[in-house]
C-alpha cells in the first residue's frame, strides 16, 4: 500500500473510531459534560445539524495529524509504530488536551472525566492510525 492511500485510510479509520468513542461509548457522559442533555429535542437536532462544518474541520485536522504521525514514524525507524504513536500521545496530545480542558471553561466537577475521555479517544485514534500506517511504511 502506498503512503498516500495509507494516510487517507488511517484518517478515515481515526474518524470512525472517534465517532464510536464520542457517541456510543461516551456520548451520554459527553452530553452531560457539555449540557447537551439539558437541551430540548429540537435544540439537540439543530445542534447536530450545525455540526457538519465542524466535522469537516475535524477531518482536515485528522488528516494533518496522520501525515505528521507518518513523518515522525519515518524519522524514528528504530521504534515500532505503536511506540512512536504512544510517545506522540503522551508528549503532545495529553498535555495539550488537559490544558484545553482546564483552561477551556470546563466545570471543575468534569475536568477529570473530560480529560480522560479526550486522552483515551486520542490514544485510540493514534493507535488505529499507526496500525494502518504500518502497512505502508
Amino acid at each position: 500500500m502506498n503512503l498516500t492511500l495509507a494516510i487517507i485510510l488511517a484518517s478515515v479509520a481515526e474518524f470512525i473510531v472517534g465517532a464510536i468513542w464520542y457517541m456510543p461509548l461516551f456520548g451520554n457522559l459527553w452530553g452531560k459534560i457539555h449540557g447537551f442533555d439539558r437541551l430540548s429535542k429540537e435544540e439537540q437536532r439543530q445542534a447536530q445539524k450545525s455540526m457538519a462544518p465542524l466535522l469537516a474541520v475535524q477531518f482536515i485536522g485528522t488528516v494533518i495529524t496522520t501525515i505528521v504521525l507518518a513523518k515522525v514514524i519515518e524519522v524514528f525507524p528504530a521504534y515500532n509504530v505503536f511506540e512512536v504513536a504512544g510517545l506522540v500521545w503522551v508528549g503532545f496530545f495529553v498535555p495539550t488536551q488537559v490544558s484545553a480542558v482546564i483552561f477551556g471553561g470546563t466545570k471543575s466537577k468534569w475536568v477529570l472525566q473530560k480529560s480522560l475521555i479526550m486522552a483515551g479517544g486520542s490514544l485510540a485514534c493514534l493507535l488505529v492510525a499507526a496500525a494502518v500506517l504500518q502497512l505502508a511504511l
